[in-house]
């Protein structure tokens, strides 16, 4: 079986070409949306699922302390309060109109009952409502996670740079 490669027939094509070759870069390494989505839930690391995404309860540390990956890039925001609001509200609400149409009980049932509840609640999903959506923005290279973004920026004042240790090739 013979191959053949045909040539440009110009030497305006002959440098497209060359210059097509020369961009190529290779493909990214793959990082799966899933994966990511269920490390953040439990608050891991989006590459090596093993650290810790926090240094505090929501405080995001720069680098994964097991893979020295860089999360300063994260732009979480205000999003995962909305997001544990949405949440909430449809657990919530739901079930206080059902306790009230069923059972009618005293105002100070509800404000016992429900309070409490949302409390705990938003407190108990703000942490992995967080961590999805800062590993979703890592999947997603997205605010700097791509090394060849424009967005990417130096490490915020007071972070202390980290050099990954490569072993080498034998």
């Amino acid at each position: 079986m013979t191959v053949t490669k045909s040539l440009p027939a110009s030497s305006a094509e002959a440098a497209d070409a060359a210059r097509l070759d020369a961009s190529v870069e290779p493909p990214a390494q793959s990082r799966p949306l899933s994966a990511a989505l269920l490390r953040g839930a439990r608050c891991l690391c989006p590459a090596c699922g093993q650290g810790s995404l926090f240094s505090g309860y929501i405080k995001v540390a720069p680098y994964c302390p097991k893979c020295a990956e860089e999360l300063y890039h994260q732009r979480a925001d205000d999003a995962p309060p909305y997001a544990v609001i949405f949440v909430v509200g449809h657990i919530v609400v739901p079930l206080m109109v059902l306790v009230e149409e069923l059972f009618r009980p005293e105002l100070w049932v509800h404000l016992s009952l429900w309070l409490p509840l949302t409390l705990g609640l938003c407190l108990a999903l703000l942490p992995p409502l967080k961590g999805m959506l800062v590993n979703l923005q890592w999947a997603l290279r997205m605010h700097g996670f791509d090394p060849a973004s424009e967005e990417r920026e130096a490490p915020p004042d007071g972070v202390k740079l980290v050099v990954r240790a490569v072993r080498p090739i034998r």
